[in-house]
C-alpha cells in the first residue's frame, strides 16, 4: 500500500512523520532500515509515527524509530517537528500543544516562522534512569574503553539516555571512534546517546552527538538538553544557554534543578511523498 510522509528536518536533524492508519502494522526493523537508507530509500535519522491521541486533551500519540530500525523512548527535534507538523496541517493553533509518548506527556510552543520550543521535563541523573551501571549518582564517572583507554564523561536521562564528554575542541573531536565506543558499552544496558560539549562560556557551548542507533547527527534536542543539564550541575553555564551544533543554534532554558527544562529551535519541512510499504 501506498503510505503519505512529511519530511521534515530541526536543524539538519531530519525525519519522515508518518500517520499511522488505525490497524495498519508498523513496518519491521527491517524495513526501517530500507526506508532510512539515503541512496535507495527516504532517508532519515528518525521516523516519528503519529498515532491517534491516548489521553484526554493531547492532540496526538507519537513513537520514534532510528535508522537502525529500533524504536527509541524520546526525541527533542523530533518533538519540535512533531508540534510544527500539527500547526502546518491545521491540527492545532499557535501557542501550547500537549503531545503524548512512550516517554510520558510532552507539551510544546508553537511561534512564528516554524520555531518551536518543547518542554523536556527533568532531567534524570540517577544511573538506574539510563540505565547505566554505577552505584550512585555523581556528576562524573570514569568509563574504561578498553586497552588502557578511559573517559571522563556525565550522564543523565532526557527520558531517553545520555553520556556527555567535556572537550577542549569539538571541532577535533573523535566522536566517530569514541561515539560508537560509548554507545555499545556494556554498563549502558540500553546503549546510550554520546555528546561531545565544548564549554565557550556560561552562556554558550559548542556540541556534537553520536546518537544512539543513527551515528552523528547534524543536531539533536534532548542531547543539547542533555549537554546544558550536565554543565549547569557542574556549574559551567547559567539557566539560559545557546547550543551551537553542526546544523545550527538551538537554545536551552533551565532555571533551576527543581524546574523543567526547555528546548527551543526552528523547524523545516523538505518534502511530502508517498512511499510504498
Amino acid at each position: 500500500m501506498l503510505l503519505e510522509f512529511t519530511k521534515m528536518h530541526g536543524l539538519g536533524n531530519d525525519f519522515v512523520v508518518i500517520e499511522m492508519p488505525a490497524g495498519l502494522q508498523l513496518p519491521s526493523g527491517d524495513t526501517w532500515r530500507q526506508l532510512a537508507d539515503r541512496h535507495t530509500g527516504i532517508g532519515f535519522d528518525q521516523a516519528l509515527v503519529l498515532e491517534p491521541a491516548r489521553q484526554p486533551n493531547t492532540s496526538v500519540f507519537y513513537r520514534i524509530f532510528n535508522a537502525d530500525g529500533g524504536e527509541v523512548e524520546q526525541c527533542g527535534n523530533g518533538a519540535r517537528c512533531i508540534a510544527a507538523y500539527l500547526h502546518r496541517k491545521g491540527r492545532v493553533t499557535a501557542g501550547s500543544i500537549a503531545m503524548d509518548s512512550p516517554a510520558g506527556l510532552v507539551t510544546a510552543r508553537v511561534f512564528e516562522a516554524g520555531v518551536v520550543a518543547v518542554d523536556m521535563g527533568l532531567p534524570n541523573f540517577e544511573p538506574s534512569a539510563l540505565p547505566f551501571a554505577a552505584p550512585m549518582s555523581a556528576a562524573t564517572y570514569e568509563l574504561a574503553l578498553g586497552g588502557g583507554e578511559s573517559v571522563t564523561i556525565g550522564a543523565v536521562s532526557m527520558g531517553n539516555p545520555h553520556a556527555v564528554l567535556q572537550v577542549d575542541d569539538v571541532a577535533t573531536a573523535p566522536v566517530t571512534r569514541l561515539g560508537a565506543a560509548i554507545e555499545q558499552h556494556e554498563r549502558f544496558a540500553r546503549r546510550v546517546n554520546v555528546g561531545f560539549m565544548e564549554v565557550v562560556s556560561r552562556e554558550h557551548i559548542r556540541l556534537r552527538v553520536f546518537e544512539r542507533g543513527a551515528g552523528e547527527t547534524l543536531a539533536c534536542g534532548t542531547g543539547a538538553c542533555a549537554a546544558v543539564a550536565v554543565a549547569r550541575r557542574r556549574n559551567q553555564v547559567d539557566s539560559l544557554v545557546q547550543v551551537d551544533l553542526p546544523g545550527g543554534r538551538l537554545e536551552v532554558s533551565w532555571p533551576s534543578p527543581t524546574e523543567h527544562i526547555w528546548l527551543k529551535g526552528p523547524t523545516a519541512v523538505s518534502f511530502t511523498g508517498t512511499v510504498a510499504l
